[in-house]
């Protein structure tokens, strides 16, 4: 990624690369802002689907985005288990939901 790049990524998805008490990532910027970039695509383009499923449905937001996040992450999938945790926390950004748990499953 060159300096010129537009893309502004936000604190919180940073931290799924720093390790606990550390300031560097372990990743470097270009694949940071490759990751980010398809998780706020997943985020954005789930957005609509996870709403009419909860009309739907009728279910709790909360295991809705749990559910999504355990589906995003397996076995196979695209995503690591933190970066489908962003995508879920995104998510209910997004729709004005509540937020998932924090902790992200193991």
């Amino acid at each position: 990624m060159d300096d010129s790049s537009q893309i502004i990524i936000p604190p919180s998805f940073t931290a799924l690369y720093l390790p606990p008490g550390k300031t560097r990532p372990t990743e470097t910027q270009a694949h940071i802002a490759q990751r980010y970039e398809l998780c706020e695509d997943m985020a954005t383009m789930l957005s609509g689907t996870a709403a009419e499923q909860q009309f739907k449905t009728g279910c709790d937001t909360t295991e809705l985005l749990q559910s999504m996040a355990s589906t995003l992450s397996a076995p196979g999938g695209l995503l690591l288990p933190n970066e489908a945790h962003w995508v879920a926390c995104r998510l209910a950004e997004l729709l004005h939901w509540d937020m998932p748990p924090a902790d992200p499953p193991v």
